[in-house]
């Protein structure tokens, strides 16, 4: 009995103190990342959420706001391979998974050789994802489901960590090709980067004209990355806030589109035509965890879920041609779940 208690101790010595690596970890990583992208702190701290989730991230932003830098700035700081896609019209799957090419023997003859396409990375950037055909796009979007791409009759697996991170240019829609609904649900976050405050652009003009280039250290590497997943799948989460998220989700369906006529939100009923999958739930947990952790807590709380509920909910709630008529934005019935749908324990 001692034995097991002793262990049970060690074991929970050994939690906290990984916990405490990462908070730690963190507030290096922002120091570092600080030393080239101004502000965008929330930015920054979503997607590491999603890189301890195993999850990846959709970017919204005009051009310029520093997404590509910010991407590639994380990547260095947690030394990862890092690689950039430019998604075009004319783009094929093979420029993104790679190809068998015909090789010659120095004996004579030939045969086939796959070459890797970019990614086969750490640390994917899709830029402008919606600038490509669906059968480009595609071809990503299996590899971040499955963490494997096929190439004729041949399997070749991802090597983990595995991180995409896909950009789309909101103000610009002419001649794109939108991402599918069931697609864009594989995207744990839907992160909107907005512009500096004057002190924050004064500060990105000044770092930027002049002669000091600020390069970030690594702060982790992908095999402490990987461990800190693990840890972050571990972290237990009460009951009660299990059911807040369920009840959360559920409450985006509109009525005829769910099994639970419980929780419903006149706003979802009115604007939303189809409502979040079960994917949105387990994305509100694990980030959960992925957030209580960082924040210094081996548990999960209702204030987890609901700092998530925007970047989680808003890209998979699918509004009617009234809501785009009445100029209702997704975050907005996103507020409205959070302020119909209460955490049991408070009781309101």
């Amino acid at each position: 009995m001692s034995t097991t208690m002793n262990s049970t101790v060690n074991h929970d010595k050994q939690l906290l103190e990984e916990v405490e690596k990462l908070r730690e970890a963190r507030r290096q990583l922002r120091e570092e990342v600080a030393k080239v992208i101004v502000g965008q702190q929330d930015v920054v701290d979503l997607l590491l959420l999603a890189l301890l989730c195993r999850g990846h991230v959709l970017l919204h932003g005009v051009p310029g706001l520093g997404k590509t830098l910010m991407a590639r700035t994380l990547s260095q700081t947690l030394d990862l391979k890092f690689k950039r896609v430019q998604f075009t019209p004319d783009l094929m799957p093979s420029d993104i998974t790679g190809t068998d090419v015909m090789e010659e023997l120095e004996s004579g003859g030939y045969r086939l050789k796959f070459v890797p396409g970019p990614i086969f990375t750490n640390f994917l950037l899709a830029d402008e994802i919606n600038r490509t055909p669906p059968k480009t796009q595609a071809a990503l979007l299996q590899a971040m489901q499955e963490r494997e791409v096929s190439i004729g009759n041949t399997t070749y697996s991802l090597d983990p960590p595995f991180f995409v991170v896909a950009t789309q240019n909101p103000i610009e829609m002419e001649g794109t090709y939108p991402l599918p609904e069931a697609q864009v649900d594989r995207f744990m976050f839907n992160i909107r980067v907005g512009y500096p405050t004057v002190q924050e652009e004064a500060e990105i003009i000044r770092g930027t004209t002049g002669t000091d280039i600020s390069s970030p250290a690594a702060v982790l590497e992908s095999a402490d990355l990987l461990k800190l997943q693990e840890i972050v799948r571990s972290v237990p989460v009460a009951d009660d806030v299990v059911m807040y998220a369920a009840r959360l989700v559920n409450a985006s369906r509109p009525v005829k589109n769910s099994g639970d006529s419980q929780s419903r939100v006149d706003m979802v009923s009115k604007y939303v035509t189809y409502g979040a999958s079960p994917r949105a739930g387990q994305s509100l947990i694990l980030a959960g965890k992925a957030r209580a952790v960082l924040e210094g807590r081996y548990h999960v709380d209702f204030e987890d879920v609901r700092a998530l509920a925007h970047p989680v909910l808003r890209h998979r709630l699918v509004l009617n041609f009234h809501g785009r008529a009445d100029n209702v934005d997704s975050d907005d019935v996103v507020d409205a779940l959070l302020e119909n749908v209460k955490d049991e324990v408070a009781g309101r």
